[in-house]
């Protein structure tokens, strides 16, 4: 994580110099030793990242693409002269066991337009919707299935390691 603080702190200096490397060094420690200790931020093995990485790329793609759609609705209510909009409140319960993922789930509903995240509590999610039909079915929307999956993928192979681990 020191190492990305570093490249984000080289990248908005703009310059290399031998004083903007040194400090640079400094604060990205500094950053680092501050979320470890203070953030609860633990780093992710590189084995879990590269293997999760395909699963977060496929994502991102299909959040892009639901922006879009997304967009399209939202397009159709403001353009419509006939339709009526509704805006309500949904709240729903997900099974998404990680944090991390609760917090992406949650993310990716607010970047979606038409849609607003008001509230993450637990497990426990209260969304805004501009409408009554953009809020069918967001509970088991496509961003809770894939996101499932990812949490499948991570699990098995931590339980792989804990078996290994006892075995030995």
């Amino acid at each position: 994580m020191a190492l990305v603080y570093f490249i984000l702190w080289l990248t908005v200096n703009g310059r290399v110099t031998t004083e903007t490397v040194t400090l640079g060094i400094l604060v990205s420690a500094a950053l680092h030793l501050f979320s470890q200790r203070f953030l609860s931020v633990r780093p992710v093995p590189p084995a879990s990242m590269l293997r999760l990485l395909p699963r977060v790329l496929f994502y991102l793609a299909l959040l892009f693409i639901e922006i879009v759609k997304a967009n399209l609705q939202v397009i159709r209510l403001v353009l419509s002269p006939v339709i009526e909009v509704e805006p309500c409140l949904v709240r729903f319960r997900t099974d998404l066991r990680s944090e991390a993922a609760r917090v992406a789930l949650a993310n990716s509903i607010t970047l979606t337009p038409g849609t607003l995240t008001v509230s993450l509590e637990g497990n426990d999610l209260l969304i805004h919707a501009l409408d009554r039909d953009m809020a069918r079915g967001v509970d088991e929307s496509v961003f809770v299935r894939h996101l499932r999956r990812m949490e499948e993928t991570a699990g098995t192979k931590r339980e792989k390691i804990k078996e290994a681990v006892s075995d030995a």
